[in-house]
């Protein structure tokens, strides 16, 4: 058995759920009951524990919050799901715990359950369902992958190829337009913080004079041969030295006066040079005007500085050039589009025959489990057809026909069943009673039960629109799948319940004026009981049902017996026997041959 089975559920304050808990087997766990008894509502709870919407009207009436424990088998320890539903609406999770929010609850704990009822059925009706569960039969999961990227590769291309396909005067109108201003651009010549530059030359031109006069006073008090700074500085360096001859104290005074000599010599040749770059010919000054003029309209058009502009070039060169190739492009993506096409053809044709090959072998299996179901044999088959593709539509080539494809492959899948001899088969959607896709899903699911890692199946009204002389095959078939899964299943047949390897019975009842549901695990006895009420056509005991804990909680193995024998007549209770005999006979007989 699967690590990760439901080994226990707790479920407090829910509908008519007072206290309950009920420890669970690892085979085959059969629930029943009379009708409106609650058995419904341990689908609910379990769905509730493993992240389902919750519904503030499950909450018990006069309660303030429902909760449901759900424990399941793990190592090194059991994991454990909480939900909690408050009567004013609000829902909590946890898992071992850590709170979470019900999206993680249904991704941890949801992956350990998976619930069957009449929607999976008509699930089963959808030909998209039907491929996925052929695949999965054929383990076609890197086949499906590798489909899926072909035609992933095929969908960028044509996208990449949709852009390149430009109206010729649209084409034109662009390629003069990016020509154009990477041109203007690359002619300005323009340098990073050139327009500051000129600015500050500018401004220094309109105060010329005055500079070029103050420049020259300047440089004749610092630099004057007679009466200017250095002059003065020359002539005491000349006696900080001859003095520091007589007394060394003198030397670091002389040093620092050479200092001021040097330093006031830079400042007289600076103060020079300055003077030289002030602009004094109007000419120059109209060039520099002209210059940053033409700065200023080409950043007001293409961006903020020199830097941005010259950027805006840079790109427009590169469109031009991605445009004048433009031809040149399309027809390398044309010839992709038809090698990716190819590709796609060659991923859909080996997934078709690995398809093919999984039909047969699915058709066989499902056929077979359905025969001991009670259906003639052949009655199942799985068919793979193709569809054309249409006049605009994209197509691959596969066996000189042209298809439609998609990321799931090539084919159509579709399942049909004859179940009446003599007649053609027909599609499920088409011909399936309720009772036959009961069957139908059951041993689709029995087959499939090696592929897939569910630790714990649960199965409401599975037994729907099926009849006593279906229902012990139907109770086998549970019973083969419980060695590989726990499965939990609510029934209302006799003889699906007789091969449980845990039975339960659910019953209601009233307690200080209030309605309670309580499940009760049942001995041997007590099941012969319940079985025979079953056969009778009371649809299970309601009644006298003895060794459930307090609260109407189930917990272990207390060998509870059910409704006492006088609710059930000897003849049911003998056909009871007899029904629990047979099964546990034949039980015995496949395991002794396994």
């Amino acid at each position: 058995m699967s690590i990760g089975r439901l080994l226990e559920i707790t479920v407090a304050d829910l509908a008519l759920i007072d206290r309950l808990r009920l420890e669970l087997a690892p085979g085959l766990n059969v629930f029943t009951g009379e009708t409106g008894a609650g058995k419904s509502l341990l689908i609910d709870a379990l769905g509730l524990a493993t992240g389902a919407r919750a519904d503030t009207a499950l909450v018990r009436h006069g309660a303030d919050v429902a909760r449901v424990t759900a424990l399941f088998d793990r190592l090194p320890e059991p994991l454990i799901a909480v939900r909690e539903v408050a009567a004013e609406g609000r829902s909590t999770a946890r898992l071992d715990d850590e709170a979470v929010t019900a999206a993680r609850l249904a991704d941890v704990a949801g992956a350990l359950v998976e619930i069957h009822g009449q929607h999976d059925q008509q699930r089963l009706l959808d030909e998209r369902w039907q491929r996925d569960l052929l695949d999965d039969f054929g383990g076609h999961a890197e086949l499906r992958e590798a489909m899926a990227a072909a035609v992933d590769c095929w969908r960028a291309n044509r996208a990449a190829l949709a852009e390149l396909e430009l109206d010729p005067r649209e084409l034109a109108r662009r390629l003069e337009l990016h020509e154009h201003e990477a041109e203007e651009i690359a002619a300005a010549k323009l340098r990073p913080g050139e327009a500051d530059e000129i600015k500050g030359r500018l401004e220094a031109a309109q105060h010329g004079e005055a500079i070029a006069r103050g420049s020259a006073v300047l440089h004749e008090s610092l630099a004057a041969d007679e009466g200017g700074a250095r002059d003065a500085v020359a002539i005491a360096l000349r006696e900080a030295r001859a003095m520091a001859r007589l007394d060394q104290r003198f030397e670091p005074v002389a040093e620092r006066i050479g200092g001021l000599e040097a330093e006031l010599g830079d400042l007289a040749a600076t103060a020079r040079e300055l003077a030289e770059t002030v602009d004094h010919d109007p000419a120059e000054i109209a060039r520099l005007e002209e210059r940053l003029s033409t700065i200023y309209s080409l950043e007001r058009r293409y961006g903020d500085d020199e830097a941005a502009v010259i950027a805006h070039g840079e790109r427009a060169q590169s469109e031009a050039e991605r445009l004048r190739s433009l031809d040149a492009d399309r027809a390398v993506r044309a010839a992709e589009e038809e090698r990716l096409l190819l590709a796609v053809g060659a991923a859909g044709e080996a997934l078709s025959v690995a398809r093919a090959a999984a039909a047969r072998g699915l058709s066989a299996e499902v056929g077979a489990v359905l025969e001991e179901l009670g259906f003639p044999a052949g009655v199942f088959e799985v068919v793979l057809g193709r569809r054309p593709a249409g006049r605009d539509e994209p197509a691959v080539e596969v066996d000189g026909d042209a298809l439609a494809f998609d990321p799931s492959g090539i084919d159509q899948v579709v399942y049909r069943l004859a179940p009446n001899p003599g007649e053609p088969p027909r599609p499920l959607a088409k011909i399936a009673s309720g009772g036959e896709m009961s069957r139908v899903a059951l041993a689709i699911k029995q087959v499939l039960a090696a592929a897939d890692a569910t630790p714990t199946l649960v199965f409401d009204e599975i037994d729907t629109g099926i009849g006593g002389r279906s229902a012990d095959p139907i109770g086998r078939s549970l019973w083969t799948l419980a060695r590989r899964h726990q499965v939990l299943c609510v029934t209302h047949l006799p003889q699906i319940a007789a091969h449980a390897d845990a039975h339960f019975q659910i019953v209601k009842r009233e307690r200080g004026g209030r309605t309670i549901t309580e499940v009760t695990e049942l001995d041997r006895e007590g099941r012969i009981v319940e079985l025979g009420q079953m056969l009778g056509g009371s649809g299970g005991a309601s009644g006298g049902s003895g060794g459930s804990a307090s609260g109407g909680s189930a917990s272990g193995r207390e060998g509870a017996t059910g409704a006492s024998p006088g609710g059930a007549g000897a003849a049911a209770l003998a056909s009871a026997r007899e029904l629990l005999d047979r099964a546990e006979a034949w039980r015995g007989d496949v395991l002794a041959s396994s």
